[in-house]
C-alpha cells in the first residue's frame, strides 16, 4: 500500500479506499469479509455513503479492535431511516441517521463528518444557514467530528464552500470523462476543475476522489464516451495525478472486486499509463500540461510533470510550491531544449517553451 499525508491533520491515507456505494448487494457475511481483507492489504480509508444500510453493522464488525487505525467518511445527509439511500439537508433528519449510522458502527467518533453531496449553490447555502453546519461544527468542538468535508460533483459549489475556510477534505467526482465533457455529471470545463484541484492543493485541503470509473462506462467500450475501454489502473493513476488528491474510492461489491483493484501497486507504468487520453481530449484541454509524465524519461533528467506541477500551484497561490520547486535537483533552467517531450507529449504540450516560461518565472 502507498499512503499520502493530508494536509489538515498530517494523516496518512491510503492512496486507494474503499467506496461503499454497492456493497450492500453482496450481504452482511462478504461485506465484513471484504471489509477485513482490505485491513490486511493497508487500506485505511472507508467511505460510509452507501445505497443501501445494510454494510454499516458488518462494517462496524469488522473495525472493532482496530478502530483507531482507519478513517471514516461519515455524510451528513445521506438518511438510511428506511434502509434505502435518501438524501436530506433537514438538521433533526440529520441527527437521527448520523446517531443510527454510529450506533450501527460501534463508533463514538468521525473522522470526518460530510455535508454530503451538495451539487447546486443554493443547497450549500441552506445548510449553511439552518443549523447543519453550526451541528457538525458543535460536534468538532466535542470530538465527536475530528475534521469537516464537503461531497459534491460540481466546482463551483466546492469553490464557494473552500470560501468559508472550513473545509478540510472534498469529495469529488475525477475521471477523464468528466474532465472533458462527458457524462452527466461532467459539470465545469476543464479548466474550471483542474482550476479547482489545483486551489484545493494550494489552500492544503485534500481530495477523497469518487467515480474515478465514471459508473463503470469507462471500462466497457460500448459505454465509454471514447468509444474505447480504459481499465481501471488506467482510471486510478489519473486520479491520483490531480493535484490536492490524497485517496482514490471505487466501489467494490466484494472480495473480488477488491483483490483485482488492489492489483494496481503490483501493475507495471505501462498498466498504468494513461496517454491514449491525447487521442480525445476536447480543444479546451489541449496543450495544456495534465502531469501524466508520459515524456519520461527526460534527457536532461527534469522531472517535467513536477515541475509543470509546481509552477501551476505556484500561480493558484500555493506559498509552498515555490520551495518545494526550489529543492528539485533539475529545475526548468536545466531544460536543453532538445524537444523530446515536445514530441512525446499525447496533450501537444510545447514544453520546451514552457520550461523557459517557468525558468523565467521562478528565477531558475
Amino acid at each position: 500500500m502507498e499512503y499520502r499525508k493530508l494536509p489538515r491533520g498530517g494523516q496518512q491515507i491510503s492512496v486507494l479506499g474503499l467506496g461503499n456505494s454497492s456493497m450492500g448487494q453482496a450481504g452482511p457475511a462478504e461485506i465484513e469479509a471484504t471489509v477485513a481483507l482490505a485491513l490486511e492489504n493497508g487500506v485505511n480509508f472507508f467511505d460510509m455513503a452507501a445505497a443501501d444500510g445494510i454494510p454499516f453493522a458488518p462494517f462496524g464488525r469488522a473495525l472493532a479492535g482496530c478502530r483507531q487505525k482507519v478513517f471514516l467518511q461519515v455524510h451528513f445527509g445521506a438518511d438510511y431511516h428506511t434502509g434505502k439511500y435518501g438524501w436530506t439537508t433537514n438538521l433533526e433528519q440529520i441527527k437521527r441517521s448520523v446517531d443510527w449510522q454510529l450506533t450501527q458502527l460501534g463508533t463514538g467518533y468521525i473522522d470526518f463528518g460530510f455535508l454530503h453531496c451538495l451539487d447546486e449553490l443554493s443547497d450549500l447555502e441552506k445548510v449553511l444557514s439552518n443549523g447543519v453546519l453550526d451541528h457538525l461544527l458543535k460536534l468538532k468542538e466535542q470530538g465527536v467530528v475530528r475534521q469537516i468535508g464537503l461531497s459534491s460533483h460540481t466546482p463551483a459549489t466546492v469553490q464557494r464552500a473552500l470560501d468559508t475556510g472550513l473545509i478540510d477534505l472534498v469529495m469529488f467526482s475525477i475521471n477523464p470523462a468528466y474532465d472533458y465533457h462527458h457524462g452527466e455529471y461532467a459539470i465545469g470545463g476543464a479548466d474550471e476543475r483542474m482550476d479547482l484541484y489545483r486551489r484545493c492543493e494550494a489552500m492544503g485541503v485534500g481530495i477523497s476522489v469518487m467515480k474515478a470509473f465514471g459508473g463503470g462506462q469507462l471500462l466497457d467500450a460500448a459505454t465509454s464516451p471514447f468509444g474505447r475501454a480504459l481499465t481501471e489502473f488506467q482510471c486510478i493513476q489519473y486520479a491520483l495525478d490531480k493535484p490536492g488528491v490524497v485517496t482514490v474510492l471505487p466501489g467494490v461489491r466484494d472480495r473480488e472486486d477488491l483483490s483485482r483493484l488492489l492489483g494496481f501497486f503490483c501493475a507495471s507504468a505501462s498498466e498504468r499509463d494513461y496517454s491514449v487520453l491525447g487521442e480525445f481530449a476536447p480543444q479546451d484541454a489541449a496543450g495544456r500540461c495534465v502531469y501524466c509524465n508520459h515524456c519520461q524519461p527526460c534527457p536532461a533528467g527534469l522531472d517535467v510533470g513536477l515541475i509543470n506541477k509546481y509552477y501551476d500551484l505556484a500561480r493558484a497561490g500555493d506559498a509552498l510550491a515555490a520551495d518545494h520547486y526550489a529543492h528539485l535537483d533539475k529545475r526548468a533552467g536545466d531544460c536543453v531544449a532538445c524537444g523530446h517531450c515536445d514530441l512525446r507529449c499525447p496533450f501537444h504540450v510545447a514544453q520546451s517553451q514552457r520550461m523557459e516560461e517557468i525558468r523565467a518565472y521562478f528565477g531558475a
